[in-house]
């Protein structure tokens, strides 16, 4: 378990890192497990768990899930600073929200249970912005569509576990049918596919070549596709956050399988709804 007095909000990490929030109900503790067992040891991003309990449950939650993985399974305790390499667990009777940093529990007096993965999502759409992830797994009822939706609309990455999957498919396939969600996939597969849209924001493709013409053809691209978005709107985003941009880019490259920022810069020329869509996940109030 995590203490908070070890963990103050003055040692907040500056460098800005993705949060992963992941909500689930009934049967959700087998879609953790096979989750948490895909992520690798040194992923850059930080993990928060929320379930529904009951509120007189007591958790063995972190103990369970700390079998599958060498990643630190930690129940959450008051305020703690989100650090990335970390699966934090949310106890019993406990409502989450996350601010500057931070995790903060409350009493769940008047949040029903079955809104609580709504409720954290909202705060971490709201503070990560295009560093928000929400995923949905296995559940009965809608909750976590609502977030989903505010961290889309934020410009964070959404994803639902898949029909086949899920042992309760209510919460995935609600958030599906609500148009709120990126991606589509198996517990195993979702690690590999935010790793993906990670490391392609910091190096603008999606493949694991290398070398300097590769660099030098993905810098081209970039700034090419920073040129049709100000012939189209007027709006120079070279003035805008580098790493938010690529973010946003990352995420429609992975939304339409791009390998590298070439590939995409070739559909935006031939797709202008892809651009006015990259625009508008550009103009995000973040």
């Amino acid at each position: 378990m995590l203490d908070s007095k070890s963990n103050s909000i003055n040692s907040i990490p500056s460098k800005q890192f993705p949060v992963v929030g992941i909500g689930a109900s009934a049967g959700g503790l087998e879609s953790f497990k096979r989750l948490l067992a895909a992520i690798p040891e040194k992923s850059g991003m930080a993990y928060v768990l929320v379930q529904h309990l009951a509120p007189s449950h007591e958790s063995a939650l972190p103990e369970i899930l700390q079998r599958v993985t060498k990643i630190p399974v930690c129940e959450i305790t008051d305020e703690v600073t989100i650090q990335p390499d970390t699966i934090y667990v949310i106890p019993s009777n406990k409502i989450l929200t996350t601010i500057d940093g931070i995790l903060r529990l409350s009493p769940r007096d008047n949040i029903k249970t079955n809104l609580i993965i709504d409720v954290f999502f909202t705060s971490l759409a709201i503070v990560r912005g295009s560093f928000a992830v929400g995923v949905v797994l296995s559940g009965t009822g809608s909750d976590g569509m609502q977030g989903l939706k505010m961290i889309k609309d934020y410009g964070g990455i959404t994803i639902a576990q898949d029909e086949e999957s899920a042992a309760y498919t209510d919460m995935p396939l609600n958030s599906i049918n609500a148009g709120v969600v990126d991606f589509v996939l198996t517990p195993e597969e979702i690690p590999k596919q935010l790793l993906k849209i990670n490391i392609s924001s910091h190096t603008g493709s999606l493949s694991n070549n290398s070398g300097k013409k590769i660099e030098n053809d993905e810098a081209s691209a970039f700034k090419n596709i920073l040129k049709i978005l100000q012939q189209l709107s007027g709006v120079d985003f070279v003035y805008y956050k580098q790493k938010t941009v690529r973010r946003r880019i990352a995420r429609r490259m992975a939304i339409h399988k791009a390998e590298n920022l070439g590939d995409y810069l070739n559909l935006l020329k031939a797709d202008k709804s892809e651009l006015e869509s990259l625009f508008q996940d550009m103009l995000i109030p973040v």
